[in-house]
């Protein structure tokens, strides 16, 4: 039975989606499911973009008094400001986000930040890094102190924004002096993914894709981006094996490639908090 503060609350849970890969969707209904599990809420329900069941229409069967839509997003950009906000109804079309809280009848909806910006985010990340290197290490891992750290990003030229939560988490995992170097790389802004390996000064790198989901960015792009083939690349994913070997040499350097951070569990702990945040405005 609910008994807690969110007793009479519905979770609303916002994912991407895709037509093109289900894992898409995955982190999306893992977190929902372990909050639906928890008992924290009157209701939980998943939303996407790109899928079934969409923004526009969830809110028909969504009955409590009180509404949190959480962005399951990495960053405070075009999504989460315009797109996301425009269809729940917080924004006109054009317009970015700015009431976070609408009175609608007598359901009250609370809109709240994504959670690739909360400050545990940092943990998340050093985590992705340091599993994958100890995972793929043979016989000793090679010290982070003489590893570069690149967090991975989309990057894009529709949002000023979007690229701040990476650059935030570079400078916060560069200021506890854990590696020798610590870096934001996109894949549609300058610098590129391609540029790790003119970037590092070490003989050894790390790559976290700082995405929601291991869809066909991290799966696909990000890896060729890096130098591997497209054909071994679409050979890989057709038979479901990874599209990247840890670690992979490439101009001299050895580089390890981690999976999103989208499915950390923790997530899950991240998205309460930001409903507790929202809570709490006035």
């Amino acid at each position: 039975m609910v008994t807690n503060e969110f007793a009479d609350a519905a979770l609303v849970l916002v994912g991407h989606g895709s037509t093109l890969n289900a894992e898409s969707a995955a982190p999306t209904y893992q977190h929902a499911d372990e909050l639906r599990r928890r008992g924290l809420f009157a209701q939980v329900v998943e939303s996407f973009w790109k899928q079934e069941p969409y923004f526009a229409g969830v809110l028909r069967g969504v009955f409590a008094p009180r509404v949190f839509v959480v962005p399951l997003f990495i960053s405070e950009g075009y999504f989460t400001e315009e797109v996301i906000p425009r269809e729940f109804g917080f924004c006109e079309k054009n317009e970015k986000v700015s009431n976070r809280i609408q009175q609608r009848g007598a359901q009250e909806l609370r809109y709240c930040g994504p959670v690739g910006t909360h400050d545990s985010i940092t943990e998340v990340l050093l985590a992705r890094a340091r599993e994958v290197i100890e995972k793929h290490s043979f016989p000793n891992a090679p010290k982070s102190a003489e590893t570069a750290l690149f967090i991975a990003g989309h990057g894009t030229s529709l949002n000023d924004r979007s690229r701040e939560a990476i650059e935030r988490q570079v400078a916060l995992i560069r200021a506890q002096n854990i590696y020798a170097e610590v870096h934001a790389v996109f894949m549609e802004e300058e610098p590129r993914v391609a540029d790790c390996w003119r970037i590092a000064q070490t003989e050894n790198l790390v790559m976290v894709p700082f995405f929601i989901s291991d869809g066909l960015h991290s799966y696909e792009d990000i890896p060729m981006m890096l130098g591997e083939p497209e054909a071994g690349v679409r050979e890989r994913l057709a038979a479901r094996q990874p599209t990247w070997r840890n670690p992979t040499e490439r101009h001299g350097k050895r580089l390890w490639y981690s999976a999103s951070i989208g499915n950390e569990p923790h997530i899950a702990d991240v998205i309460l908090e930001r409903v507790r945040e929202a809570s709490a405005r006035a």
